[in-house]
């Protein structure tokens, strides 16, 4: 299943599961409480279940669904309506990202940069580069905006799948933007943390999916579209089965002398980047989508 979370008018959060494709039930009525998508993950951890066997149990109630319309919901986040609004699936305490791992992030790593060897040696090594990426307080949800550095003139989105991590295992996937200033890694391989890590520079969403809805993780494929004023400036579509390494194996290395704490949440690499010519701007609209997982959709401001 496809897990949301929504606020109500009065800034509470609420835990919904998608049980029909576009129908929210929503968990938190049934169970007061139950607003986090991190309880289900330890609850399925402490009782060796998936979180989607325990919510359907959970639903097995003998109480009337209370059921919400995603589109809905959908509309009242985008125009900033009244009622029930999308907000990030969980709170990551952390997220990291591999770069590297497309032939094409390849390319154009080694022609923004003084160094090109450095993305030549990663990509064909046995060890993936991986670097901190965000922290939930700069990471942004669906209809929030992401941020580019008024210090770099060459911006760009970075449409990745992202799994979650959770007691050492891969337990579901999101959507997730790195977004990255170009100029700057471009100068020096070492400012790689000033052109990744800085405020609003990720966003993930809209939802949860768990691993079991997914399935193969790499036979999806992902799309992103850009708009300035309402008008296409920028669109491709790439798939996951292009990855040079698979997310279990991204996973382990992370995990090699660094346990991380559990929904910390990887971003696992991009095949779609814009042409050098291209720079994002103040206002523009990314919108995101990857097979299963849904749209992810920010609008663009200097920081």
């Amino acid at each position: 299943m496809r897990y949301f979370r929504l606020y109500d008018e009065g800034s509470q959060s609420r835990l919904c599961a998608e049980l029909q494709p576009g129908q929210l039930v929503d968990l938190t009525a049934i169970r007061r409480g139950l607003t986090r998508l991190e309880q289900l993950a330890d609850a399925a951890s402490l009782s060796s279940r998936t979180i989607d066997g325990i919510v359907l149990d959970l639903l097995d109630s003998p109480h009337p669904l209370e059921m919400h319309a995603l589109a809905q919901i959908v509309e009242n986040s985008r125009d900033g309506g009244k009622g029930l609004t999308l907000r990030r699936p969980f709170d990551p305490p952390e997220v990291w990202a591999a770069g590297v791992t497309y032939k094409n992030s390849e390319m154009e790593r080694k022609r923004e940069s003084g160094s090109p060897d450095v993305y030549a040696k990663v990509y064909a090594a046995e060890r993936p580069e991986l670097f901190f990426k965000s922290t939930a307080a700069r990471c942004s949800g669906p209809f929030e905006s992401i941020g580019i550095r008024a210090d770099s003139n060459w911006n760009v989105p970075e449409p990745e799948l992202a799994f979650t991590i959770h007691q050492g295992e891969i337990i579901g996937y999101t959507n997730g933007n790195d977004v990255s200033s170009r100029t700057i890694e471009g100068e020096n391989p070492l400012y790689l943390p000033q052109a990744k890590i800085y405020d609003r520079s990720c966003s993930i969403g809209p939802c949860f999916a768990t691993a079991e809805t997914v399935g193969d993780p790499h036979k999806l494929t992902v799309k992103m579209e850009i708009l300035r004023d309402g008008r296409e400036v920028f669109s491709r579509s790439s798939s996951t089965s292009l990855m040079a390494r698979r997310c279990e194996q991204i996973a382990q290395w992370l995990q090699r002398h660094n346990p991380v704490p559990d929904m910390t949440t990887v971003l696992t690499g991009t095949d779609i980047v814009p042409p050098p010519e291209f720079t994002l701007q103040q206002d523009d609209v990314v919108v995101i989508s990857i097979d299963v997982i849904g749209e992810l959709e920010n609008r663009v401001t200097v920081v």
